[in-house]
């Protein structure tokens, strides 16, 4: 099924229903559809066509959506940037996407002009700026009339999604229409006249959880209010305001709203779905969860975006913390896993023989269905890394129980999620490598109740400069080369790493002398 048809199906249905919620203004199913024709017919006017990829670089906004369904329409790719990256990380992505045009939001538009001599045409999400085409201006060029539908198939890549690569370049993950439409199909009900419900999106469109939250919500005919980025305050305001169904936030934003001095002021009663993911879940957070939100179903969705998302989920009443103290017990044990595969994809934990692992036994977690992803886009050596005889192997190393319930127990390729971001630590040691000053640099994450993990340098300085360099001094020099989230937030000066024979740092080692939480 193409993802143009979502829009569609929920246009002719529930027309005139809130589609979109931003910044105070509603659009609705019908007037959503409209100005996604628009975008469309005016893109095509432009020459973009089949395989042609539109990256945008903004915070949420409604235009973010437009653009997706309008590069749909078109059997163009939609690539979503991540608007925190540096100079460096968007030149690379830009180079590896060649995408024919770019929207960006105004605060963007100087980092995008440090580029110079792209291939691409800027087109102006907001604001305004000498000789940029304008948003609304391009829309307005465009007919009403929804373009024909493509004639490529379900398995025509409709995204390229940017995920952190182990050698520090960033990897372009394609997913097909298939890859959302399968899960979509399989997972969520289509709109209903007699069924409403309002979807709070917080999760960044860059990200694979947004965008999926963003398809089911259309495909649902449920109405989302998109927030540009998370703020405990504004979204506590738009659950009570709007009367919020459903959210979905990593751990981080779970902790940050409830440790808000005025979380108890709002009416949240209306929240129906709560689901989490992205980042590990401290079992502190989740169980206070439920009980500052006792209304409330969970839902932890576990997947990345070589899988289009989820494909193991701890459903909500393995959540309540109810029953004899057996039942009990399993329950607060079953807290800490992922809970089950979802019906439409197999998912395996095989040894490095790539055998099944017996229970109990540690593996690496691989699943097989019709929406894993297509491959790493021009990156075919990646691509056969990652996806071996059918199955996508996900870097993540687990285990199962007796009753098939999965549990983490860490990743095979050493990555870092930091709420909910995945940091490539050769990333980073490239660039603390750069310092004048440093000689030698490994990085690992460390577990922090706040973030799931943090990312922690463990430095050797270089002659004569060992007594000077702070941590202070190289976390500025950090700051100024890497997006926020990416930057250490502690450095450990050593004398010398540990190495095998072969000469590779052993991460083990550090992990097991420096990895305790600050």
């Amino acid at each position: 099924m193409n993802t143009s048809e979502f829009l569609m199906i929920a246009s002719s249905i529930v027309p005139d229903r809130a589609a979109v919620v931003f910044d105070g203004r509603e659009f609705s199913f019908a007037e959503l559809q409209e100005r996604v024709n628009r975008l469309a017919s005016a893109l095509a006017g432009q020459g973009v066509g089949s395989g042609d990829r539109l990256a945008a670089m903004q915070v949420n906004c409604n235009q973010c959506v437009e653009i997706y369904f309008a590069a749909a329409q078109l059997d163009a790719i939609y690539v979503p940037l991540n608007f925190r990256a540096k100079a460096d990380e968007l030149e690379q992505m830009l180079g590896i996407a060649e995408p024919k045009v770019l929207f960006c939001g105004e605060r963007y538009l100087p980092l995008v002009d440090q580029m110079g001599g792209s291939a691409h045409s800027v087109v102006l999400l907001d604001g305004k700026a000498e000789g940029v085409r304008t948003y609304e201006d391009l829309l307005q060029s465009g007919e009403t009339e929804q373009m024909l539908f493509p004639e490529g198939d379900d398995e025509d890549t409709t995204v390229i999604m940017f995920t952190a690569g182990t050698t520090g370049v960033p990897k372009g993950v394609m997913l097909t229409h298939e890859s959302f439409s399968g899960y979509l199909l399989s997972n969520v009900e289509p709109a209903d006249p007699e069924v409403e419900e309002t979807n709070l999106l917080t999760v960044p469109f860059y990200h694979i959880a947004g965008l999926q939250a963003a398809m089911a919500a259309v495909y649902g005919g449920r109405t989302l209010v998109v927030m540009r980025q998370f703020e405990p305050v504004e979204w506590l305001t738009l659950v009570q305001e709007r009367q919020a169904n459903r959210a979905m936030l990593v751990p981080t934003m779970l902790k940050r709203l409830m440790d808000h001095p005025r979380f108890g002021e709002f009416d949240l009663s209306s929240l129906d779905v709560i689901t989490y993911g992205a980042a590990p879940m401290p079992m502190p957070v989740i169980r206070q969860a439920i009980q500052e939100f006792p209304n409330a179903r969970f839902v932890n969705a576990f997947g990345q975006t070589e899988t289009a998302s989820t494909i193991t989920m701890l459903p909500p009443e393995d959540h309540v913390l109810e029953g004899s103290p057996e039942e009990i017990e399993t329950k607060l044990r079953r807290l800490a896993s992922i809970g089950l595969p979802l019906e439409d994809v197999e998912v395996r934990i095989v040894s490095e023989e790539g055998e099944t692992t017996g229970v109990g036994e540690v593996g690496e977690i691989v699943a097989r269905g019709p929406r894993m992803m297509k491959g790493y886009w021009q990156q075919e050596s990646a691509t056969g890394d990652t996806i071996r005889s059918g199955w996508v192997y996900t870097g993540d190393l687990g285990y199962r129980d007796e009753d098939g319930y999965i549990y983490l127990s860490g990743r095979a390729r050493d990555f870092i999620k930091r709420g909910g971001e995945m940091i490539s630590p050769e990333e980073v040691e490239q660039t603390i490598m750069s310092h004048p000053a440093v000689d030698e640099a490994a990085v690992i994450g460390v577990p922090d109740l706040e973030w799931g993990e943090t990312v922690r340098a463990v430095v050797v300085r270089r002659g004569a400069a060992e007594s000077e360099l702070t941590e202070g001094e190289l976390m500025e020099y950090c700051h100024e080369r890497l997006a926020s989230f990416k930057r250490p937030d502690s450095v450990v000066f050593v004398s010398e790493l540990p190495r095998n024979v072969m000469g590779k740092v052993l991460k083990r080692d550090l992990r097991e002398q420096y990895g305790a939480p600050a």
